[in-house]
């Protein structure tokens, strides 16, 4: 799904990442994250894509929004379990969005 994003100014978050051959939990954690970032106040969206390289774009109100999300405690434990079992490599790029544009073909 593309995310339905407000007009902008706004943030996107993007993180690239390629996972190791380990799956334990991923998807649970995935689906819990997905979950608790949909709850945190400044949260806009997500789109999330994988074929090999995967990418992931929250979008958020503030970079203050992106500060807290990056702090929460559940959030700190995936990063954590991140690191030592699911990715050999990931990459976290912020970025203002300060135009967008799309076509929707109903």
């Amino acid at each position: 799904m593309i995310a339905n994003t407000p007009e902008p100014p706004y943030y996107a978050v993007i993180f690239s990442n390629i996972r190791t051959e380990v799956d334990e939990c991923y998807g649970e954690m995935a689906e819990e994250m997905v979950r608790l970032a949909e709850q945190q106040p400044g949260y806009l969206g997500h789109e999330s894509v994988r074929n090999g390289l995967g990418i992931t774009i929250s979008f958020w109100e503030s970079l203050e929004a992106i500060k807290n999300w990056k702090a929460q405690t559940d959030h700190l434990v995936a990063q954590k379990y991140g690191r030592e079992k699911w990715y050999l490599a990931y990459k976290t790029r912020i970025a203002l969005v300060e135009r967008d544009y799309g076509f929707e073909k109903k």
